[in-house]
């Protein structure tokens, strides 16, 4: 990647106000990866709100356009567009997902999920839009099928950690669900036939050059070939497996550990997130932001990666989420305690 050979900078593009406490999640609106479509993403935060904001195309500003309240009674963890952009669901610590659908620009809650004990940590849709899922503190994963109507049913509540599971997500073009945990694991949900059981099919842990503690979050990169998850361990695990294979029909292929990037941060890594041109972003602990990159050094002992920048003092407080905009621009979302969203460009200076 040229990336290595460029002088980059992480420009600060705008400071986004307006939550009234933490900002927990972030989440671009796939249907504005479209050149001709202004860019929209969601926020959410502890003040118990949604907001979406939108870029104008002439003055190149963001503005928030809607705030979505009145609904969950408590923080609001995470939020996740519909493949089609169309739905947004959100998850919070009381207990409900909430489903809101655009309509004509105002955003109604058309539908609540409920069954988690407690609270609802995060949300994932699968590629197609058919499936949901949730996670929370109650340790378990549900899956929800997506009816006409609005309607969600869940199929199944996976239960196999031992403690709050902090994400769910689906792998970016296969029916695999991957969730991680407090348990310090990472585990892979997978059902044989359209109509089957989900069943977890693979734990990563300790034993398995897995995590030591807390895992934070995962994503993929756009091949889906591999994945990345962040710790309380302070390191990044890069993990691959056959995606040929399992698309082709021929069962269950395992993800293998990589390599660990460790060394880098001295704090808690809350959020990953894996640009579609290959660069990893991080949001941590020390208000940081920080861009990771696989080094081509031709080395013969597998993959590395290498630190291609650091913002110190991104932000005034944790990190919580980093989000690459999907559309052509190298745009980066992060979200803080600070109580602020700020939108970066990753630059390369003449």
């Amino acid at each position: 990647m040229e990336l290595l050979d460029g002088n980059l900078e992480l420009k600060e593009i705008q400071k986004l106000q307006g939550h009234t406490d933490r900002v927990w999640s972030l989440a671009w609106n796939p249907a504005t990866a479209a050149a001709d479509v202004p860019k929209v993403f969601a926020s959410c935060s502890g003040d118990k709100t949604v907001r979406i904001w939108e870029e104008s195309p002439s003055t190149r500003s963001w503005d928030c356009k809607a705030v979505l309240e009145e609904t969950h009674t408590r923080t609001v963890r995470s939020c996740a567009w519909s493949p089609s952009g169309r739905l947004l669901a959100t998850a919070s610590f009381d207990a409900t997902t909430a489903i809101w659908e655009n309509v004509g620009g105002d955003f109604e809650c058309v539908s609540t999920l409920e069954g988690h004990e407690n609270e609802v940590k995060s949300v994932s849709w699968n590629a197609s839009g058919s499936l949901l899922a949730t996670c929370g503190r109650d340790k378990t994963v549900w899956i929800w099928e997506v009816m006409p109507g609005n309607e969600f049913e869940c199929i199944q509540v996976l239960q196999g950690h031992t403690q709050d599971v902090k994400m769910v997500e689906w792998h970016p073009t296969m029916d695999i669900l991957f969730s991680c945990s407090y348990d310090n694991t990472v585990k892979v949900w997978w059902s044989d036939d359209a109509d089957g059981d989900w069943s977890c099919v693979q734990t990563l842990g300790e034993s398995s050059n897995g995590h030591s503690s807390t895992v934070w979050s995962l994503a993929f990169n756009a091949k889906g070939d591999k994945l990345v998850t962040c710790s309380d361990d302070l390191t990044m695990k890069i993990w691959e497996a056959d995606i040929i294979r399992m698309q082709s029909g021929d069962g269950y292929a395992p993800w293998n550990h990589l390599c660990t990037l460790s060394g880098y941060h001295d704090r808690t890594i809350f959020s990953v997130h894996w640009s579609r041109e290959g660069i990893i972003a991080s949001g941590a602990a020390d208000d940081a932001v920080r861009l990771f990159v696989e080094s081509k050094d031709g080395s013969m002992n597998g993959s590395s990666y290498q630190l291609l920048l650091k913002k110190e003092k991104a932000h005034d407080m944790d990190v919580n989420s980093v989000q690459w905009c999907p559309g052509e621009k190298r745009l980066l979302a992060s979200a803080s305690d600070d109580g602020t969203i700020k939108i970066w460009e990753l630059e390369t200076l003449p």
